[in-house]
């Protein structure tokens, strides 16, 4: 039996995080999907230490589906779908969800 993840789908849109903190990454991710219709994947280069934990849990905190790593990457890529029910977050604070009254 095999229990290995399918390979991720090929990217619509593509982000270069090379070098950059998570908290930059996610305002670069941010402003790179705002305008991506629901079903668009994302690729994501990261080389920060804590992205394979920071997108995993900016994703379920938004909505976003989280793919997981893409393999065979050097440096790591890791893969996510946008969603049509997503919270929308704040620009300047993309992990933090926006409040509507």
């Amino acid at each position: 039996m095999n229990h290995t993840n399918p390979m991720p789908p090929a990217p619509d849109i593509t982000i270069d995080g090379t070098g950059l903190l998570c908290v930059t990454l996610l305002m670069r991710i941010r402003k790179a999907i705002d305008s991506a219709t629901p079903g668009t994947v994302v690729h994501i280069i990261a080389t920060d230490p804590a992205a394979p934990l920071d997108l995993p849990a900016w994703c379920h905190m938004t909505g976003h589906h989280y793919l997981g790593p893409v393999p065979g990457n050097d440096p790591p890529v890791y893969a996510l779908r946008i969603s049509a029910h997503a919270l929308p977050t704040k620009v300047d604070a993309p992990w933090r969800p926006t409040v509507t009254d």
